[in-house]
């Protein structure tokens, strides 16, 4: 069974409440449905009544058990427009402003999270990454102890002998394009966090470079080298080393030969990237050479979950969204 039927399953096991904003696009209607269907979750669909209902009956979509929800019309509309105005008024926001900013269904949906009238969004079908990490972040905050949203990739590698099973986390490869040491530190931090949550096993995580334990000086080195310092001081129970090259991180002979006794090094389940360049270019030619099946990007470090998408997605890439924002739901209740 390979990793996303798991998340599936214990999606399935006990079904969160999800909403999905972007109701008018037909992708997200089949997605709904499917969801519905497959009891992944309980699905609450926003966007105009009338052409949601138009798009199932052309597209023979059974909404049976979806909750479809015009969120300009909705009873609580000005109820929700005075606490997000209250949320955001010490920054500058007028209540208009804030009316305004709450018929962009994005920002309803995400205030419905805030306010535990849902488990978990997702979003960003026709909406472009920037907007959608905006609205879950002015909406939902970020996580108690942290600066910092970010995002990884759920890597699913033919070859089983890498990571947990040929599963594996790539981060930050869809956010933060520039981290400091203190940033990466948190995005290690977040992406162990991830690992428990998705993979199920405890996270042995990797700080890359294109140096080993010191086999190369320079101040990019230097950055890796001290977050991994600031991972060890904030965590001490988690198994991180660094700064580590890719093949020692994931290839037990080299690992032997680079960085030996490290309990990290060729053992690899958690991959940390320097920058945005390095994580983009890493999981698209491990999706492309290595024929991995790539799944995000999936945000991290928000204060309840909230799940952004390709704009190229396919029907059935929401669905997988729904099941591991479903799955981050079930973690984040277990532990409050």
């Amino acid at each position: 069974m390979d990793i996303l039927e798991q998340i599936r399953q214990r999606a399935a096991a006990t079904p969160q409440h999800i909403v999905l904003p972007e109701g008018n696009d037909p992708r997200t209607v089949f997605a709904a449905a499917a969801c519905t269907q497959r009891r992944l979750a309980r699905i609450t669909l926003l966007g105009d009544e009338a052409t949601i209902r138009e798009t199932a009956e052309r597209e023979h979509i059974d909404l049976g058990g979806v909750e479809v929800l015009d969120h300009r019309r909705a009873p609580d509309f000005e109820k929700m427009v005075s606490f997000f105005h209250d949320l955001r008024r010490a920054k500058g926001m007028m209540a208009d402003e804030a009316r305004t900013t709450l018929m962009d269904p994005l920002y309803y949906g995400n205030l419905m999270v805030r306010t535990g009238r849902a488990d978990g969004s997702v979003a960003g079908a026709p909406n472009t990454t920037s907007h959608t990490v905006r609205a879950a972040l002015l909406c939902i905050g970020v996580q108690a102890g942290f600066k910092l949203v970010s995002s990884f990739f759920l890597m699913s590698l033919r070859d089983s002998s890498f990571g947990h099973n040929g599963a594996m986390i790539f981060a930050d490869c869809g956010v933060v394009i520039d981290p400091t040491a203190a940033e990466l530190a948190e995005i290690a931090i977040s992406s162990a966090d991830s690992c428990r949550v998705l993979l199920g096993v405890e996270p042995r995580v990797a700080m890359l470079s294109f140096s080993t334990k010191g086999s190369a000086k320079h101040k990019l080195v230097d950055k890796v080298v001290e977050a991994t310092r600031t991972v060890r001081a904030r965590s001490s129970e988690l198994e991180i080393d660094g700064e580590l090259q890719v093949d020692a991180a994931l290839i037990p002979s080299v690992a032997q030969a680079k960085a030996p006794g490290s309990s990290v090094a060729g053992r690899a389940n958690v991959l940390i990237f320097p920058d945005l360049q390095s994580g983009n270019i890493g999981y698209k030619l491990t999706e492309r050479l290595a024929g991995a099946t790539a799944i995000g990007p999936i945000l991290q470090g928000l204060d309840k979950p909230a799940n952004d998408l390709s704009r190229g997605c396919k029907a059935e890439d929401i669905v997988d969204a729904v099941a591991i924002t479903a799955v981050q739901a079930q973690a984040r209740k277990a532990t409050n």
